[in-house]
């Protein structure tokens, strides 16, 4: 097996399952940076925003009935409810209510949203037993780096082929944070990982309805059970991801394997995380920026807008071009619906945007009629161009990058505030929200990592 010292590890011979068992279980904090760390703490706090936001949503209170009805009480805490579960049912709800929104983060190389499979199964086992804050995030990290590269190695084929990242890869994340936080050693952890490769599922066929939110609960949950498993000696094969009839066989044409080790101050997957800013699927994202930039340059109102043409990566149309929506979840994988929303001046980062009334407003209907999705080649999936003609004769172009994390830490430390107290604030007031943001901001340095959630737990208590 690979060297424990992932600092140093022999990469001669690439063996995808058994090194990423081995980077994760041998993630140390001397590995991670300041840098790494701070974002990683801007992860949490974002997933913490998205699932209050999300706590209450239909899908949530459907799965926390079942739970409930199968009489699957226990320690684990629910944010938004009174309501305690067993963990792998306290994992299924929270995962599933933090991405209920798709509010929340993503990652260019996981081609998918990293953290909602992973902070559950960590606030789960928190919950149980007591961990420090660094020892939350480390396994955070090393569950975010597990599904990122290992996304990395199988490239787009498996995204393309109809596979939602977030279901997939995601359980790897999962398994990976769970075991590292149980303190699973190497060849547990390649076990576990083994035990997520065989679980590891999720449609894309799906967007838009309540199954969505439901791949990152079960990805979290899934992930959980395979790490609780290995630590009990269940059995799976070291090579699950590589092998014959394997993870990448049978679900990433054109997996490559690559090294993964880890050195002192390498700039990590997490440190290029993209955070939300608008409600909807992230590939909506370059094209509402590129509208809102040229309509507040321009100062464009509704009534002057001839037509819109929205270019956009082939990719997209399989994803988040449901033409004519009805439901304010179809609306979020509508590229025509968001421009016609931005337009509008409507807040595509408010929660209230994105309701049936929404969806079925005639001026928005017949402002998304007027625009057009074509198909361009970019060099990245999160760019888009959009031109905009006026009846005046005017063409207004924009290209938008958004796949750019954010240079200014401080900045994008403001904005998730901005946006958490936004999410929390009317739900448990200004003071929890407070303390929320205080307490996750400095996790690195509390002795109980569980007390980062105290205030966002049990009934709605708005000041």
């Amino acid at each position: 097996m690979a060297s424990n010292d992932i600092t140093d590890a022999n990469f001669d011979q690439l063996m995808p399952t058994q090194d990423l068992g081995a980077m994760a279980a041998g993630l140390k904090l001397e590995n991670l940076s300041e840098n790494s760390i701070k974002w990683a703490k801007h992860c949490i706090l974002d997933w913490i925003a998205v699932t209050v936001g999300g706590a209450h949503d239909e899908l949530t209170k459907k799965i926390i009935d079942v739970a409930i009805e199968e009489s699957a009480t226990g320690k684990g805490r629910l944010i938004g409810h009174e309501a305690k579960l067993i963990p792998s049912q306290a994992t299924l709800v929270n995962g599933s209510a933090s991405h209920a929104l798709d509010y929340d983060d993503v990652n260019a190389r996981m081609n998918g949203h990293p953290t909602v499979p992973v902070v559950p199964v960590l606030m789960a086992i928190s919950d149980e037993i007591r961990v420090t804050g660094i020892e939350f995030i480390t396994a955070f990290i090393a569950g975010y780096e597990v599904e990122t590269r290992l996304a990395e190695m199988s490239g787009f084929a498996h995204y393309d082929k109809g596979w939602h990242g977030t279901a997939t890869y995601g359980t790897f994340g999962a398994a990976a944070a769970a075991a590292k936080l149980l303190g699973l050693n190497e060849d547990q952890t390649t076990t576990a990982l083994g035990i997520a490769a065989t679980q590891a599922a999720g449609l894309k066929a799906m967007f838009g309805t309540m199954c969505k939110p439901l791949h990152a609960g079960k990805a979290a949950s899934n992930g959980l059970l395979a790490a609780r498993l290995a630590k009990k000696g269940f059995t799976s094969r070291p090579d699950a991801i590589e092998c014959a009839q394997g993870f990448a066989a049978t679900q990433a044409d054109g997996f490559k394997a690559l090294p993964v080790k880890i050195n002192h101050n390498e700039k990590l997957a997490v440190e290029e995380n993209l955070f939300k800013y608008h409600a909807s699927c992230y590939l909506t994202h370059a094209g509402i920026d590129a509208i809102k930039s040229l309509r507040d340059e321009n100062n464009i109102k509704v009534e002057q807008v001839a037509s819109v043409k929205q270019f956009v990566p082939k990719t997209h149309f399989s994803v988040c071009n449901i033409a004519e929506p009805v439901t304010g979840l179809e609306v979020k994988f509508s590229m025509r619906h968001t421009a016609a929303m931005a337009l509008s001046y409507i807040n595509t980062g408010s929660l209230m945007a994105y309701d049936d009334v929404i969806a079925n407003r005639d001026d928005l209907v017949s402002l998304r009629n007027k625009v057009e999705i074509i198909d361009k080649k970019f060099d990245s999936r999160m760019q888009s161009e959009v031109v905009i003609n006026l009846k005046d004769g005017r063409s207004l172009t924009k290209f938008w990058d958004a796949g750019l994390p954010m240079v200014d830490a401080s900045l994008q430390e403001r904005k998730l505030s901005e946006k958490f107290k936004a999410l929390v604030v009317p739900v448990y007031g200004a003071q929890a929200a407070e303390k929320t943001v205080s307490s996750c901001l400095s996790l690195d340095e509390l002795e109980d990592a569980s007390y980062v959630f105290d205030f966002v737990v049990g009934q709605k208590n708005p000041n």
